[in-house]
């Protein structure tokens, strides 16, 4: 029924027609001669306006000559031209923006598009160069580089975790930064980051699902926005915006390696885009990469033996034998194998007062890790079913694999009805992943186990009906609209073999009928944002929403922001207030399983109890799951010194309450004789967690961004770029944690959980990229200093380094250029982990639930460029 709702808003369309007797028409190209294509021209203190052709050419219906027009275009200065003869043809060449702060941007505001300096909030804009320029290779990292206030980290022996990279803006974990592409919700991925490491408990988005080729820029809003988009926008927005261009491709290859000689990598992708009449366009994206397995698994076993298990050089002359033999203890421990193809097509045409538009992306990755070693002293035999024949027994290494797909799609159309724009959208994604596990067995089973398991997956999918509207009046900018949404998340039982007979599959058992779920809900949010340009320095703005969800209520937010322009515009003082949420996610809601994870003792297996389970409910007396709530404060300064040169300086300090996450792991040897250790007992767990409203948490900081481009160095040929860029954050628990009642003295939410919230991501981060142009030469030399994190389980900090990337490229012609990567430089690796504290340390040499830019070493690279 809602479905059908949807498909009717989009074709209850009407159309509205303007005529008009004097026709003026022209072209609008760069300095360079080359064609704008989707330039915006306008008759100024009107309606009426146009679009640029694929060559650049427009035509535009006036009432009356003389009159003004207006020319602008993203990434160049606006220009407006006095027409006084219709006959005249009017040729325009627009020149570049000489700061990045002229730059237009669209989210932040659902009324009229501003420029970054003219915005009442942080906004970072980041074209597709200044992504290419940062050295690194999928979306969620470049962002890494470019953004201090975002993180995101891969993280080794932890899982699916291990193949969708938790990242989030602010430290404020995953779940509360909202993705969007071409201003459209991105549905979030199926997975939940079950292990102790960032984003515990949380859901994100797959950042790595969205191929970089298809980008034409990406926008960071850098404060909550959930009056605006609704769920979820408690720390930020990203923006990604989809290519247009047309007549023109690019075809990239690139290979790589680390200097220790594993890593290999390769990768392909082209971008074309083909016209689509006079005024529509087609672009296409296609794109495919391989990752190999790194190991730097510790070697110490030849000195240090076995603390995990107690076992001490000396105890055992067949066991010392084996240290010596295996000094790594048989560990495969490092980034996991990935070979992932994307495929991206982004679309429009224009018509006489409106545009058709739509993308639609789809990517699968299949992608492998390793679980921890399983020696010959732990697992005594595999019964001869994964040792080659005559071959001794040493033990076994599980493999943990994945299939991820991801499928984004919009359809929809922008209408102006006089002097109201409307834009009407059908949004759908979905995520989903099967697990198998190789490798391993299912030791109940003795000799007649399977090696191979399908432990089950998960699938979440979203869609979603837009309807919004938006006019200027004289100093007033209006929007309003609506958002329909349904989701379903659905958990798939695994082969009875990965689950029965109990324990199951060594490493990760599979997924019961029990666990498995299939569950829907629907909301409806409703929205109000107007700014109002009181004088032509001062505007301040404002937002109401309100939304009902199905399963447990309603929520209203609102935001209010202001803005001063200062020095004949050349900087602003801003500040916002707002209040926000975050819904409490369908997989948080039903997630139930049974997982391999290390304990205070070494592996145990531990139980995730569902909220809506009766362990949950009746006997735990967990309340049901609530929305978390947000109030937000930011204020900021922004300043053109010079031209070219810009700072911009903004404090925040956001304050969540009720946040969704789980519960410490919490030993069944707590609840021995009573009834819920007899129910963990049967389900054959060491220890269990769950979701609950645990915390409030208060998290301030200061983001600064010191930006100069375009520094000529004896010719507009050779200049340079500079910017510095830093973010200094603090999160802190604000009150005590209330445990139900039926835990007396058990902590539900110990040092583990509040170590993630709190110092399981640097606190200090700081980017200074400089970017050279010498002719044919381009150079880039990026340092980012990753600030100091600390291990959830044992305390040790791993102290703050410096990572340094060179980037060097040269045209060896108009269309065809080269390019030589070092990402990490000097070879830079975390801290080692103290074995005396955490004695899985000697297994893995390097930090494995929080680490701040992993630990690959040295990576070089070789790529290949052709325009065409």
């Amino acid at each position: 029924m809602r479905q059908s709702l949807f498909i009717t808003l989009i074709l209850c369309l009407a159309s509205f027609t303007s005529f008009a007797q004097n026709t003026i028409s022209g072209s609008v190209m760069s300095t360079e001669d080359d064609p704008l294509i989707g330039a915006t021209v306008t008759v100024v203190g009107t309606n009426l306006g146009t679009v640029t052709d694929v060559d650049g050419s427009f035509s535009l219906n006036v009432d009356e000559v003389p009159t003004t027009i207006e020319i602008s275009y993203i990434g160049y200065q606006t220009q407006q031209v006095e027409v006084t003869n219709q006959s005249s043809r009017i040729d325009v060449k627009m020149a570049d923006l000489a700061s990045s702060l002229d730059e237009i941007v669209v989210v932040g505001t659902r009324g009229k598009p501003r420029t970054i300096l003219t915005s009442a909030v942080p906004i970072d804009n980041i074209n597709a160069s200044a992504l290419q320029a940062s050295g690194q290779r999928s979306v969620d990292q470049m962002i890494n580089y470019k953004v201090p206030s975002y993180n995101s980290s891969n993280q080794a022996i932890s899982d699916a975790s291990a193949h969708i990279d938790p990242s989030e803006l602010r430290n404020l974990g995953p779940s509360r930064t909202l993705v969007l592409i071409n201003g459209k919700r991105k549905n979030q991925s199926a997975q939940v980051y079950l292990n102790d490491t960032p984003g515990r408990g949380e859901v994100g988005t797959d950042m790595k699902s969205i191929p970089a080729a298809a980008i034409e820029r990406i926008e960071v809003l850098r404060d909550g926005a959930a009056a605006q988009y609704g769920s979820d926008a408690v720390a930020g927005v990203i923006n990604i915006i989809l290519k247009e261009r047309v007549n023109q491709g690019q075809l990239n290859l690139e290979g790589g390696i680390t200097t220790e000689g594993d890593g290999e990598t390769y990768s392909g992708d082209i971008n074309y885009g083909l016209g689509l009449g006079k005024t529509g366009f087609l672009n296409l994206t296609g794109e495919f990469s391989y990752q190999g397995i790194t190991d730097r698994a510790g070697e110490f076993a030849d000195t240090e033996g076995d603390p995990l298990f107690g076992i001490a050089l000396g105890d055992d002359p067949a066991l010392d034998a084996y240290f010596q033999e295996f000094p790594d203890l048989g560990m495969t421990y490092g980034q996991p194998e990935i070979q992932k193809i994307s495929a991206m097509a982004n679309f429009g045409t224009r018509y006489n007062n409106g545009m058709f538009y739509g993308n639609l992306g789809y990517t699968n990755r299949s992608t492998k890790s390793f679980a921890f070693y399983r020696t010959s002293y732990w697992r005594d035999t595999d019964w001869g079913l994964l040792t080659d024949a005559g071959e001794p027994y040493v033990g076994y290494q599980p493999t943990f694999e994945s299939d991820i797909n991801d499928i984004t799609a919009t359809i929809g159309n922008q209408l102006k009805f006089g002097e109201w724009n409307s834009d009407i959208s059908l949004t759908y994604g979905s995520n989903d992943i099967d697990y198998s596990v190789n490798n391993t067995l299912n030791r109940s089973l003795e000799a007649n186990s399977p090696t191979e398991f399908n432990p089950g997956g998960y699938t979440f999918s979203n869609l979603l009906g837009n309807i919004d509207f938006n006019r200027s009046f004289e100093k007033l900018s209006l929007a309003f609209g609506t958002e329909l949404r349904q989701e379903n998340y659905v958990a798939t039982e695994g082969d009875e073999v990965s689950h029965s007979p109990a324990p199951g599959t060594d490493s990760f058992p599979g997924l019961t009928s029990d666990n498995a779920v299939d569950e829907n809900r629907t909301n409806i949010g409703v929205y109000l944002s107007a700014d109002f340009d009181a004088t032509k320095s001062f505007l301040i703005g404002g937002a109401v929403r309100f939304e009902n969800y199905s399963d447990f209520g309603s929520n209203f937010s609102w935001k209010v922001n202001a803005r001063q322009l200062l020095g004949d515009s050349k900087g602003a003082i801003r500040a916002s207030v707002s209040t926000g949420f975050r819904a409490p996610s369908l997989h948080q809601i039903y997630l139930s399983n049974i997982q391999t994870t290390a304990g205070a003792s070494g592996l145990i297996q531990e139980g995730t109890f569902n909220n809506v389970s009766d362990i949950t409910r009746n006997v735990l007396e967990v309340p049901q799951l609530d929305a978390e709530t947000s109030f937000n404060i930011t204020a900021g300064l922004t300043y053109k010194l010079v031209e070219n040169l810009s700072v911009t300086l903004d404090y925040y300090n956001i304050l969540v309450n009720d946040r969704v996450l789980f519960s410490d792991q919490i030993g069944a040897a707590n609840f021995e004789g009573q009834p819920l250790g007899d129910a963990l007992a049967a389900a054959n767990v060491d220890a269990f967690k769950f979701f609950i409203n645990a915390v409030d948490t208060r998290t301030q900081g200061v983001d600064a961004v010191f930006n100069y481009e375009n520094i000529e160095l004896g010719s507009r040929e050779n200049n340079v770029d500079i910017i510095l860029a830093l973010n200094i954050n603090e999160t802190v628990l604000d009150g005590e944690v209330e445990a139900p009642d039926s835990f007396g003295e058990v902590s539900i939410f110990g040092d583990v959980p509040s170590r993630l919230l709190t110092s399981a991501r640097p606190n200090t981060k700081v980017s200074l990229a400089t970017n050279w142009r010498f002719g044919k030469i381009r150079a880039s030399l990026n340092n980012t200093y990753f600030g100091k994190v600390s291990s959830p389980v044992s305390g040790q900090e791993f102290a703050g380094k410096l990572i340094t990337d060179l980037i060097l490229g040269y045209d060896i012609s108009e269309n065809f250029g080269v390019m030589v990567t070092a990402n990490n430089l000097f070879n830079v690796y975390p801290d080692r982990i103290d074995g005396t504290l955490d004695p899985f340390g000697y297994r893995l040499q390097y930090p494995w639930r929080v680490n701040q830019f992993g630990f690959m070493g040295t990576y070089v690279k070789l790529g290949l460029s052709l325009d065409f």
